[in-house]
């Protein structure tokens, strides 16, 4: 019993409330971010994401556990990609420019509602500083991921809207060598040219 009254004392409980405020803000962000890019493929005509069960507000079904570990060790981490097939888009480039944006649109919307309600509730929830500082932090991550994802380096949002703008066979040269970027955009972070959205 004096081993686990040790351990207990032992305990930052500070930090575990800071832990548990981050991950539900990463939650809900992923979340939104990656249903909106399901529900806007779907309102195209790309029922892929639909039946992967991806159109739906559940976290699990979205989060990709590797890179959610390394959001919280290194601040640069990723979702589990929503499943999208261009050949169901009536104009297939157009069709992923506004999938992908729709994401970081999204982000930039939910960062807007929890600013508004922190300036709404400030004075009631004063006391109580864990809600406030979990709507702020969700505030802040939701808008670090959409300025992180619009950034036009492959396979972020941003490149595919820039891709959308090149010509056909470019565009498809480039969607081949989609799969490395994810090399490039790591070297990228870990010299810090790009920054780390979740670093704060």
């Amino acid at each position: 019993m004096s081993y686990l009254k040790d351990l207990f004392q032992a305990l930052d409980i500070g930090s575990l409330t800071d832990a548990a405020t981050r991950l539900v803000g990463v939650f809900l962000c992923l979340t939104i971010h990656e249903t909106c890019h399901g529900l806007a493929a779907y309102a195209l005509g790309d029922p892929t994401a639909k039946r992967e069960h991806r159109l739906i507000l559940n976290p699990l079904h979205h989060i990709d556990w590797l890179g959610l570990a390394l959001m919280f060790t290194v601040g640069f981490g990723w979702a589990k990609p929503v499943p999208v097939n261009p050949n169901y888009f009536r104009k297939p480039k157009q069709g992923m420019a506004v999938t992908a944006l729709a994401g970081p649109v999204s982000n930039v919307l939910l960062a807007l509602v929890f600013l508004f309600l922190y300036g709404l509730l400030y004075r009631a929830l004063y006391s109580v500083r864990f809600l406030l500082d979990m709507i702020w932090l969700t505030a802040y991550i939701s808008l670090a991921l959409a300025i992180f994802n619009i950034i036009p380096v492959s396979p972020l949002d941003g490149s595919k809207v820039l891709f959308a703008l090149l010509p056909d066979a470019a565009y498809a040269k480039l969607m081949r060598y989609e799969r490395y970027g994810m090399i490039l955009l790591l070297a990228l972070v870990a010299t810090g040219v790009l920054g780390k959205p979740l670093t704060t």
